[in-house]
């Protein structure tokens, strides 16, 4: 019975010999549950878990490190932080689309859940570019 709900939730396997596999979001809880759920009910090797694991936590830092540089420039109205911020959300949209695409077992609701992350990181690059146009015309005057 728990099988059959298993495969009912499931989208589609991925089985490239060599190629690199991981499961997971950007935010933290629903990320581990995810790939807890998916390391106890889904045929995962001790070796493919462990990947995941890793890149799951890899994420959370670059996401992490996103965040905080975006929210700190602009709080301090600065082109550094949010540039870096900008350049961080390169990866940050890469891994997204890498979990709805490419890891080994694709559950329906990651690729709901990565598909409205992509969605909210193409509003923040609209504002971070607005934001870095419109701090770069700010003449700051002591």
């Amino acid at each position: 019975m728990l099988e059959i709900r298993v495969e009912s939730v499931l989208l589609e396997k991925h089985s490239r010999p060599g190629s690199i596999r991981g499961a997971g979001e950007s935010k933290p809880f629903m990320g581990s549950s995810l790939t807890c759920f998916q390391g106890q009910l889904l045929p995962y090797t001790s070796a493919n878990l462990t990947l995941d694991l890793v890149m799951l936590f890899l994420y959370l830092g670059v996401e992490i490190m996103r965040i905080f540089f975006g929210s700190k420039g602009n709080l301090c109205q600065r082109k550094v932080p949010l540039t870096i911020s900008l350049v961080l959300l390169g990866p940050s949209t890469i891994m997204a689309v890498y979990y709805m695409l490419l890891q080994t077992y694709v559950l329906r609701l990651e690729v709901i859940i990565n598909a409205i992350l992509l969605v909210f990181y193409v509003f923040e690059l609209v504002l971070y570019t607005v934001g870095l146009i419109s701090f770069s015309s700010v003449i700051i005057s002591d």
